[in-house]
């Protein structure tokens, strides 16, 4: 009786952990060099370098073509309203 009372409780455990883990969202992930990626963020800002002046803002599905990697930012074309090239911090596409 005990075994059964174990595995039923085991049974409802996973279940619960599975029924978590399918709710909950996909998160941005990084850039891949040369790859054309689509901003996840609400928007997203391009600078002349790293930390560096700001000079535009990429919005939620708009595309920037990643083209270096540098740590914990990416260089690149800015796609939409921008069309230059800038740097953009990593970890915010879909």
């Amino acid at each position: 009786m005990l075994r059964t009372a174990t595995t039923g409780a085991g049974a409802a455990l996973l279940a619960a952990a599975a029924l978590l883990t399918a709710a909950a969202p996909a998160g941005a992930a990084n850039g891949t060099v040369g790859v054309r990626e689509t901003v996840c963020a609400q928007d997203l800002y391009v600078r002349t370098e790293p930390v560096g002046a700001w000079m535009g803002t990429l919005y939620q599905g708009q595309t920037f073509l990643v083209e270096q990697v540098n740590g914990s930012w990416v260089y690149g074309f800015a796609y939409g309203d921008i069309n230059r090239h800038g740097w953009v911090q990593n970890g915010w596409f879909c």
